[in-house]
């Protein structure tokens, strides 16, 4: 594990230096995707800074009042240790909402343009937890790709190997952002979004099942019900968008409803 690397007198936490690329990365992809629909691209820097202070606000908070019992002070409420994911999947989400009303671009071609993104800064992201080991890794195992963190933030007990659920997640993350990016164009303004929350909520429901997170409710963790509800929500999307315009093609494409045209 490598939770630091030092330059010289300079030292980077690899955890914080692989959140900043993911932010950097994402904020590229959004750029071109913005530019690409005649938007201007700079908006994609101010989107990341959004979703940027919103998902450490958001996860922050949550961590916080899930663990309020434990919180001792000003200095553990403000500490960055202790983010959640959701939390930060809502704060980030809030955030540039807030953003989107203030650019009056609060729309469908908007959440399209940020999915694959988000994709990608998530996989970049959990790249800088398997070289930190901050506790993100799953449980104990000893196949083949079984790994140990006896060096990482959040240490694996000496001689213990575990699922390295975060190698998992950034492949899979990032499938899923090269996915959506070439399905960009191809469908009903929205659907890219509702295909984005299928994928990151059946991605994170069955990564679960590797991990050691406690279960809330149904043997299930949070995360996972909150994946649920990810995955519920994009599939009555879809299902609605298909019910309502007898396609899920672009507007002006030979498949779908001409643009203009009423939808039954």
């Amino acid at each position: 594990m490598y939770p630091e690397i030092n330059l010289g007198p300079l030292t980077f936490q690899t955890f914080g230096l692989m959140f900043a690329i993911a932010f950097i990365v994402g904020g590229t992809i959004l750029y071109k995707r913005l530019e690409e629909i005649g938007q201007p691209g700079d908006w994609a820097y101010e989107a990341a800074f959004a979703a940027l202070a919103g998902g450490l606000i958001g996860s922050r908070l949550y961590f916080v009042i899930d663990n309020s019992a434990g919180i001792d002070g000003i200095g553990d409420l403000v500490s960055g240790s202790g983010l959640t994911w959701y939390g930060g999947l809502a704060g980030g989400a809030i955030a540039v909402l807030i953003w989107a009303r203030w650019r009056g671009f609060l729309n469908l071609q908007l959440a399209d343009a940020a999915a694959p993104a988000l994709l990608a800064g998530q996989a970049i992201g959990r790249i800088g937890c398997q070289l930190s080991g901050d506790g993100d890794y799953g449980k104990p195992w000893n196949g083949p790709w079984a790994m140990g963190y006896p060096d990482g933030t959040v240490p694996t007990p000496p001689g213990v190997t575990v699922h390295p659920t975060p190698i998992y997640e950034t492949i899979l993350l990032g499938i899923g952002a090269y996915v959506l990016w070439r399905l960009r164009d191809r469908f009903r303004t929205g659907i890219l979004f509702a295909f984005f929350m299928l994928w990151i909520g059946t991605e994170r429901l069955l990564i679960e099942f590797l991990r050691t997170n406690d279960h809330i409710l149904l043997g299930l963790t949070a995360a996972q019900l909150t994946s649920i509800g990810l995955i519920i929500a994009g599939l009555v999307w879809i299902v609605v968008v298909r019910n309502r315009y007898g396609s899920l093609a672009p507007a002006d494409s030979p498949d779908g409803t001409a643009a203009g045209v009423t939808p039954k």
